[in-house]
């Protein structure tokens, strides 16, 4: 398992510090509407964002489309705040949830946290470098290090081999930092959004 001795929110500063040509643009993974209020709030003055759907863990289908719908709500009412950044626009992804069984089979015990969750997060993340390389983006990245509950160092560690594969550049992240899980609540509490209680996937229910 990937250990977190990297700052990778210092990383992230970094880039944005030495961006000196905007907007640059960014295909951007998002598990939820809550997960990405802050991401984006805090991204689009940096960024024309594409926010990526892609969620086949979802385990049922009447749930995947109430994030999704939840997703674009948010995405609506953030493209009427022109002043606080660049545009907003959204691709959803199929939902497919025999990709993520298919990754998930012979995992199914394993504890959350753990090996099935890193190739769902692969599964998603190559879905999103496989469409910023076909759309010529700048970078890509996932919403998900926002999550107490997720790996940023087994994601980051992800993205960047996903980004040599595809010859695409990952953005490095760990939105929990600086507040960013905590101002995501007081987003979700702003705009009324639906807040799941497990991550999507059928081992996740309890």
């Amino acid at each position: 398992m990937a250990t977190n001795a990297r700052n990778y929110q210092k990383e992230l500063d970094k880039i944005l510090g030495q961006i000196t040509v905007v907007p640059l643009r960014l295909m951007l993974h998002s598990c939820c509407a809550p997960c990405s209020s802050y991401v984006l709030e805090y991204l689009r003055r940096y960024f024309e964002i594409t926010v990526f759907y892609y969620n086949p863990n979802i385990s049922m289908e009447a749930e995947y489309q109430k994030r999704v719908a939840e997703q674009k709500r948010l995405i609506r009412a953030y493209n009427q705040l022109t002043e606080s950044g660049y545009p907003i626009a959204v691709i959803e992804g199929d939902y497919e949830p025999e990709a993520f069984y298919g990754i998930a089979k012979g995992l199914e015990q394993c504890p959350e946290g753990g090996e099935r969750c890193f190739a769902c997060y692969e599964l998603r993340l190559r879905k999103t470098a496989e469409l910023a390389k076909r759309f010529g983006q700048d970078y890509f990245a996932t919403t998900l290090t926002i999550s107490p509950l997720k790996n940023a160092a087994k994601l980051n560690e992800i993205g960047e081999h996903l980004a040599e594969e595809y010859q695409i550049p990952w953005l490095p992240s760990d939105f929990k930092k600086k507040n960013g899980y905590k101002r995501s609540i007081e987003l979700s509490a702003e705009y009324g959004l639906y807040r799941q209680n497990y991550c999507g996937c059928v081992y996740s229910r309890v």
